[in-house]
């Protein structure tokens, strides 16, 4: 028992970590909604993270065929787990750069398009389908730590309790805050770009991306502290 505490919250911590793209890009698809449909989104897209993942771990010996090589075109080997992350990292880039656009040429445009024009279905079938993705990237990962099934569910479950705690906080602070707003969108570019590339057989060390990502939330953080001084200063 002693033996798999350890995997256990090292697991559960790997788990958080991936599960932070998940919150943002739910946080950022919640902004478009009315008041009070945003926590229902959030509570939804986490909730069906959670199901799928606990599901995909039922059918963890189909899971793990899904690195078997089904062809190879260009010298690349192409597994289905390579097919979901290309198609993830082409979807996340696709809505990244759509909403960057989107706040940077458009900004003039009534907020209330937004919500007219946002549908509820519409963007929790959005939330499905990178949770699909994110989920048999983060099985696939668990299977890769641990042998135990327990510790497998037991990190899940763990991990969604604490990413319903942590999405409220993040949504808020990101909505509060226009500029951590881009800056969270280039987040998920990135994730995007390493999925992309991960699908290709380049993996990029999630080492670096989250080490890159906390350096350039800082950097804003310090932007931003120092304006705000500079402002009270000036009056």
């Amino acid at each position: 028992m002693l033996d798999a505490i350890v995997p256990l919250i090292s697991l559960i911590a790997l788990e958080v970590i991936l599960g932070i793209d998940n919150i943002i890009f739910i946080s950022i698809l919640a902004d478009k909604l009315p008041d009070h449909q945003r926590n229902k989104l959030r509570f939804w897209g986490i909730g069906l993270a959670m199901v799928m993942r606990l599901s995909l771990l039922a059918f963890i010996s189909w899971i793990l065929k899904l690195d078997q090589t089904l062809f190879t075109a260009f010298e690349i080997n192409f597994s289905g787990k390579s097919l979901i992350l290309i198609l993830g990292g082409l979807f996340l880039l696709y809505k990244s750069t759509k909403e960057i656009y989107h706040k940077s040429e458009m900004k003039n445009q009534e907020n209330v398009t937004d919500i007219k024009t946002a549908s509820f279905k519409r963007l929790l079938a959005e939330v499905i389908l990178l949770d699909l993705v994110f989920s048999v990237d983060s099985i696939i990962t668990a299977v890769g730590m641990v042998q135990e099934l327990w510790v497998m569910y037991t990190a899940v479950i763990v991990t969604v309790i604490i990413m319903l705690f942590a999405s409220k906080p993040i949504s808020d602070f990101i909505k509060n805050h226009p500029s951590f707003k881009i800056l969270a969108l280039c987040f998920l570019m990135m994730i995007g770009v390493s999925l992309l590339a991960e699908g290709m057989q380049f993996k990029i060390p999630k080492g670096y991306i989250y080490f890159s990502m906390a350096f350039a939330f800082l950097v804003d953080v310090i932007q931003m502290r120092t304006v705000r001084h500079t402002t009270n200063a000036g009056k």
